[in-house]
């Protein structure tokens, strides 16, 4: 359903994403960042998914430029190279102003989420882009290296008790240094909403708060 477009930063950068518009009556626009591994077929599909549900989605390529978009989900061989590139850009911090392009590109309101590397890209964007009603991040593991950085605007926050990447200590440093803002806890380990650490409940619940969320924040009424 969706198309790949280029988008353009402030400072001349150009870079890929993953468009798809609205298929019921819009809800608004949705930047999803996505995992160390890039615009994969599981972001498209996604992102095909919410906009079905009135969502304009914008999946932008945080740390892959023009270059094609990935054919895998995950590739165990790249692992290294791509926590390498992860590093390079702060796991996020590098990225705001192509997290700000996608935003840009989007009529309001705009909501943000993301997953792993995107999901602490989505809290550097909630404490420094501009443009945002509200932003949900699943199991940013580097999260902790912004502790001190507050949202701007209304953020969740998804972890697995049973994430072997994410130290439970660090979890607890971000509920303690943020305790007006809702951390969620599920019975599973990390990528809980991706192929590769698929937990159903979880997934289904997190999303559905999630889109509450974003409703909330919105000002629309009604069901979700």
């Amino acid at each position: 359903m969706g198309e790949r477009v280029i988008l353009t930063t402030k400072t001349g950068e150009r870079l890929a994403a993953y468009h798809a518009p609205a298929l019921e009556a819009r809800r608004g626009g949705l930047v999803i960042l996505h995992a160390i591994w890039g615009v994969t077929p599981h972001i498209r599909e996604l992102s095909d998914q919410l906009a079905s549900q009135g969502y304009e989605v914008m999946a932008p390529s945080l740390l892959d430029g023009e270059a094609a978009f990935p054919d895998l989900n995950t590739e165990v061989a790249i692992l290294p190279q791509r926590m390498s590139m992860g590093e390079a850009a702060g796991w996020g911090e590098g990225c705001t102003g192509r997290i700000q392009a996608a935003i840009d590109a989007l009529a309001g309101p705009v909501f943000v989420t993301g997953f792993c590397f995107g999901g602490t890209s989505a809290w550097i964007a909630a404490c420094f882009c501009e443009g945002i009603t509200a932003v949900s991040c699943f199991y940013g593991g580097h999260i902790i290296q912004y502790v001190d950085e507050a949202p701007k605007v209304p953020t969740i926050l998804h972890f697995g008790r049973s994430d072997d990447t994410i130290p439970p200590a660090d979890v607890e440093t971000i509920a303690a240094a943020h305790p007006d803002l809702p951390l969620w806890l599920y019975d599973s380990g990390h990528a809980f909403v991706a192929p590769s650490g698929y937990h159903e409940d979880s997934a289904r619940l997190a999303m559905l708060r999630t889109l509450q969320l974003f409703h909330r924040s919105g000002g629309a009424r009604g069901e979700v």
